[in-house]
């Protein structure tokens, strides 16, 4: 497939996936039409050679895998790891903001934004809400999406703001609240956000118990540049990774082994939570397909001596406006493939076997490369490769699309790039 139309394949992924509800969902259609059969955990599993198999333990995190048509004992799993969220806004309980004439959202920060490059942008709402049901402990739970932009941030114009070109520290509490509606003349309505999701739901107000509503930017990504060299998009972070994931396991078709992709929810927190990346659940899942095919934790154990993980986010490019906040020899450019993501304080997880291991899978996919190293006086943020092998001991490689204005509402990256990052997961499940 042509470079372009690997980029437009993820513009149309992202488009529909805008919370980690929405990616998990976007996810299951696409396994569900490869034929991929659901499971669930509380079930007893039992699994046969050549299938596909997804599980949504929670509603933000997707795990997915397949067995070759060869398997037998003691043949290795092959995992890809990545992370539905992005960094935004979440909408807070008791919403309700009046000022004035308007009417705003009580909101607050998720995760690390660049926080001004949300001001005047068109915003809207995606998310998950819970209603009352005849069980208490099974609420009925809807996911939702606005899809039309329905919020916004303005910025405080300069004539009364002076000092804005010179850079002013937005307040979280004050300066990005978004705006939602004017006041309408019946203000008797105290409980105005609950409405407005009861009216999109189709249900009584009375019935909502709780949401989980994320501000997502409602633009729509493109091309930019003279030979449309680039994509301009929200979300590059990480939906780049989750979609090349998603075609590696259903395209990437070895005879023997297992391969298993993971996607995790709340890597822009920390990962500490039952959806994230510092929980068990990759290994209970292991476990459990053990068992689906009859086999032994002991069976587990000598399988993972030779498995490998590939954890998959997005990297830093090079700023061609700032080369010197980067490391003086490694230089990674948009459009000139994956990015090994290296750290001796391990940051980023790899080690040289590992390294080598990958960039031979690079060659066999004819995927170009390149490496990245912080500057020495600049540590950079973490991933989720450390802390799933501090679970999971295996060979492991923290790898990536290089992007500019990473954590951006609308970030960048090289129109080649998602192709390179394709073909490698579909070597990397195929080979």
């Amino acid at each position: 497939m042509k470079a372009k139309e690997s980029a437009k394949e993820l513009l149309s992924f992202i488009k529909e996936a805008t919370s980690p509800y929405h990616v998990v969902e976007e996810g299951i259609k696409f396994l569900k039409k490869e034929g991929f059969e659901e499971l669930d955990l509380k079930d007893n599993w039992k699994l046969e050679k050549g299938k596909g198999y997804y599980i949504k333990p929670y509603g933000t995190s997707l795990f997915s895998f397949t067995i070759g048509d060869n398997w037998k004992e003691g043949q290795n799993f092959r995992i890809a790891a990545a992370h539905t969220d992005h960094p935004g806004f979440r909408v807070k309980p008791n919403a309700d903001i009046k000022s004035g004439a308007y009417r705003k959202l009580n909101t607050e920060v998720y995760g690390g934004p660049i926080l001004n490059t949300w001001m005047d942008r068109p915003l809207s709402l995606a998310g998950r809400v819970a209603l009352r049901s005849d069980d208490p402990f099974h609420p009925e739970m809807r996911i939702i999406d606005m899809k039309k932009p329905i919020l916004i941030i303005p910025n405080l114009a300069i004539h009364i703001n002076k000092e804005v070109n010179k850079g002013v520290e937005l307040n979280r509490q004050v300066d990005t609240l978004p705006l939602f509606s004017m006041l309408e003349e019946d203000i008797s309505d105290e409980k105005f956000f609950l409405s407005f999701l009861a009216k999109e739901l189709g249900v009584e107000k009375d019935r909502i118990l709780d949401y989980d509503m994320y501000i997502y930017n409602c633009e729509e990504g493109g091309f930019v540049g003279l030979k449309e060299d680039f994509v301009s998009c929200p979300r590059l972070d990480n939906l780049t990774s989750v979609w090349s994931l998603l075609k590696g396991i259903t395209e990437g078709k070895r005879k023997g082994g297992i391969n298993l992709i993971a996607l995790y929810d709340n890597e822009e927190i920390g990962s500490k939570t039952k959806q994230g990346a510092d929980s068990a659940l990759l290994n209970l899942l292991l476990e459990k397909i053990m068992r689906g095919l009859k086999l032994s934790e002991d069976s587990l154990y000598s399988q993972l001596t030779d498995s490998f993980l590939l954890s998959v986010d997005v990297a830093h490019g090079v700023h061609p406006n700032h080369p010197e906040k980067y490391d003086p020899t490694n230089y990674t450019a948009l459009n000139e493939g994956i990015v090994f993501k290296i750290d001796s304080n391990q940051r980023y997880t790899f080690d040289t076997e590992a390294i080598a291991i990958v960039q031979q899978l690079c060659e066999a996919g004819k995927v170009k490369y390149q490496k990245f190293v912080n500057r020495s006086d600049m540590p950079g943020g973490g991933t989720l490769g450390p802390i799933i092998s501090s679970w999971l001991p295996v060979k492991t490689v923290d790898i990536g699309i290089p992007l500019l204005a990473m954590h951006s509402s609308r970030e960048l990256m090289g129109t080649k790039d998602q192709a390179y990052l394709d073909k490698l997961m579909v070597t990397f499940f195929g080979l």
